[in-house]
């Protein structure tokens, strides 16, 4: 196995210089780096990250903390977004478990003990007891879908008040006027954006909206099919429901089936996300895209640049959203 000695020789530099050219010094001609960089391909040679963390102060690994079910397809997309920023960034993942039912469990100790040079936060709560102390440490933080900012942390979200606006307009231009609203929790920012979007759709449409056509739960599938149930005992039903993920539109339509009604000849619905499984679903669902890889990915390159530059001011990064029109939506039926 080559060292760095041996590609130093090769390349007819110091060790001092190839010590550069991984370290990404800028302190190296461009014709010398190139040199240093195919002698170690040539000689594949592997540098120690160790010792790199040694120069520079880092681990090269980052860590994501998913407090959310890695059943639901938007963490597995969520994931691949971040695995493809990684990819040829020299940083390696690591999955940080939580332990919210330990008294003294802190995401600071966690961190440290395994080394990450900066996190990754998915659903964590603003009113966590153990944000605090992760908002004033010096670790790099960028948290996914949670209006969270510190002095090294910032968060990146998409367009939930405007993708719920156009998921109203669009039942509205196909002539819905009871439409139903199955919302996620209210108590953070998505959930309260969303339910924004919708009131706000409605009254721009002057559509009425209904406190019996609300229903707030959290965004599972089964989440959507407690709520559809609901919805469904009404003694006049809606005849279009926008949900705020894909797996409770996909919870909707089965208790919809269910009972004997089609999608959407009786009732149509509208999702959240456009995950992978919305456009394979039967029928293929309508919904509101957020590119959730894109915001994986632009999750990590921001947490890299605080990590490299200590004066990179923490981002909030806004993902546009847009309606993905497919076959859960038509006009109600006369």
């Amino acid at each position: 196995m080559a060292s760095i000695h041996d590609v130093a020789k090769e390349a007819g530099v110091s060790v001092a210089t190839v010590s550069k050219v991984i370290n990404n010094y800028p302190d190296v001609s461009d014709k010398t780096r190139k040199k240093v960089s195919q002698t170690i391909k040539e000689l594949k040679y592997h540098p120690n990250v160790a010792a790199r963390g040694l120069v520079k102060g880092r681990s090269w690994t980052v860590g994501v903390f998913v407090t959310n079910s890695f059943k639901n397809p938007f963490v597995s997309e969520l994931l691949e977004g971040i695995k493809t920023a990684l990819q040829n960034s020299g940083y390696d993942l690591v999955l940080l478990s939580t332990r919210f039912d330990d008294p003294g469990y802190s995401f600071v100790e966690h961190c440290l003990s395994r080394n990450v040079d900066g996190v990754v936060g998915f659903g964590v709560a603003r009113n966590d007891p153990h944000l605090e102390e992760l908002l004033d440490s010096d670790i790099p933080t960028m948290f996914v879908d949670a209006d969270i900012r510190g002095r090294r942390a910032g968060y990146i979200t998409t367009e939930n008040k405007a993708g719920i606006m156009q998921a109203v307009e669009h039942l509205a231009q196909l002539g819905h006027s009871r439409i139903a609203f199955i919302s996620g929790k209210l108590d953070n920012a998505v959930g309260s954006l969303r339910h924004e979007g919708f009131t706000e759709g409605m009254k721009k449409h002057k559509l009425p909206v209904h406190p019996d056509y609300v229903r707030v739960s959290d965004y599972s599938m089964e989440g959507g099919t407690i709520a559809m149930n609901d919805l469904l005992t009404l003694k006049e039903r809606p005849t279009a429901v926008v949900c705020t993920s894909d797996m409770m539109a996909f919870g909707a339509i089965n208790v919809i089936h269910r009972n004997g009604l089609s999608v959407p000849e009786d009732i149509s619905v509208i999702g959240f996300d456009n995950t992978y499984y919305s456009e394979i679903f039967s029928p293929a669902l309508t919904t509101v895209n957020q590119n959730i890889p894109s915001i994986g990915s632009h999750a990590i390159e921001n947490l890299i640049a605080m990590i490299e530059n200590s004066d990179f001011a923490p981002s909030v990064v806004t993902e546009p959203s847009n309606l993905i029109v497919r076959c859960t939506t038509a006009e109600p039926r006369k």
